[in-house]
């Protein structure tokens, strides 16, 4: 069996939901000085964060609809709870979650899930205690309407200042049978740019002016196109003076990508799906978008299967990594990275570490990366001493 469905996000999921486990290697040693130190174990755990203002907090999403926090390593509950909502199966369930830039102040935080319907939702709630969501304070703010397949949802909230970026797949089916990813119609195989908050109105939220089809034939709230699976994405905070935008996007057949940018040549990009895949023409038939932006980075299925993207090290204390993009493959399990350009990347190096099935990294207030395991367990990357 492969370990993909419908080649889509990540098809070990489909074992989970069945009642299979797969365990995650334990820590040990890599080279660079960096090792991996456990954190703990989970139910299926599909994203790890923290939240502005609680530099002592971690927040750990379940894919079956719960998020637990945790208190200087130590478990304190479950923060928020929304099984009852969530539709758990293959590649569907609570994918990640956001806090607003200031959640210390207002509280406001925010989960991507797949619902009953098996459509996209965005939905906004309100913390009661450091450690409990307020019942009863959900307030919807999106839905996608995803059908009819159940692969390629995406999954990824991100801030970046009062932003809100998110991360949806192309719609499922091999080859985006619906063409939505390069469609400006259509809000799936794209990342999104909302104001979730809407200081203008009594609309869910409000769309920054600047968006690219704002104005033009397109829908408002898209920011970036043509992307197939954007499971994880993340804002590069090191590297240059301004924030640059790392997207790892799965593949359908040959190959996994990576892109690597600055936000303003992202604004209304298109990244290429399903005309290309990779470096590699894919339904292109001379017709070709002449405006695609190139992936820097690709690898070939004798490489791997699903990409698994991460971020760039802001952990100085992870000397061989810092300042480095760092990402891994689901079925290899091997943790890579390579200096993030804006020019095409060559070669990626290993890390020394590997990790059974990583579905997902993570960062916490002082920029420590985590990843995540299928089999649920969690580590933190270290220094060696």
């Amino acid at each position: 069996m492969r370990l993909r469905v419908a080649a889509g996000l990540l098809v070990a999921l489909a074992a989970t939901a069945s009642g299979a486990a797969t365990a995650g290697q334990g820590p040990g040693k890599g080279r660079g000085g960096v090792k991996l130190v456990k954190v703990g174990r989970f139910n299926t755990p599909t994203y790890v964060t923290a939240a502005p203002g609680y530099p002592r907090l971690l927040f750990v999403v379940e894919q079956p609809g719960r998020v637990i926090v945790l208190n200087r390593g130590r478990r304190r509950g479950e923060f928020l709870d929304i099984h009852g909502r969530v539709q758990f199966n293959y590649e569907e369930g609570l994918f990640s979650i956001a806090f607003h830039p200031r959640y210390r102040r207002n509280g406001l935080f925010y989960v991507f899930y797949v619902d009953s319907a098996g459509n996209i939702r965005i939905d906004e709630f309100k913390r009661r205690t450091r450690f409990r969501a307020a019942r009863g304070s959900r307030r919807p703010v999106m839905r996608i309407v995803h059908q009819p397949y159940t692969t390629h949802m995406g999954g990824q909230l991100q801030f970046l200042g009062r932003f809100l970026y998110i991360g949806t797949g192309d719609g499922g089916g091999v080859g985006d049978p619906g063409d939505d990813a390069k469609d400006p119609r259509s809000l799936l195989g794209k990342i999104l740019r909302i104001d979730p908050r809407n200081p203008r109105g009594p609309a869910p939220y409000s769309v920054p002016r600047l968006n690219p089809f704002v104005g033009r034939r397109g829908r408002n709230q898209i920011f970036a196109y043509g992307l197939r699976n954007p499971w994880r994405f993340s804002f590069d905070r090191v590297t240059a003076r301004r924030p640059r935008i790392a997207i790892a996007d799965v593949g359908q057949e040959r190959f996994e990508e990576i892109d690597y940018g600055t936000l303003r040549s992202a604004r209304g990009g298109f990244f290429g799906w399903d005309e290309f895949e990779g470096f590699a023409p894919y339904e292109c038939d001379g017709r070709c978008a002449r405006r695609k932006i190139k992936p820097v980075y690709a690898y070939g299925r004798n490489r791997g299967c699903t990409v698994i993207g991460g971020y760039v090290v802001r952990d100085r204390h992870l000397r061989s990594l810092f300042g480095r993009y760092v990402f891994a493959d689901f079925c290899t399990g091997r943790i890579r990275s390579f200096v993030p350009r804006l020019r095409r990347v060559r070669r990626a190096r290993f890390s020394g570490l590997t990790v059974r099935n990583p579905i997902s990294f993570g960062e916490d207030s002082r920029g420590r990366l985590y990843v995540t395991s299928l089999g649920g367990r969690i580590y933190r990357l270290a220094p060696r001493k």
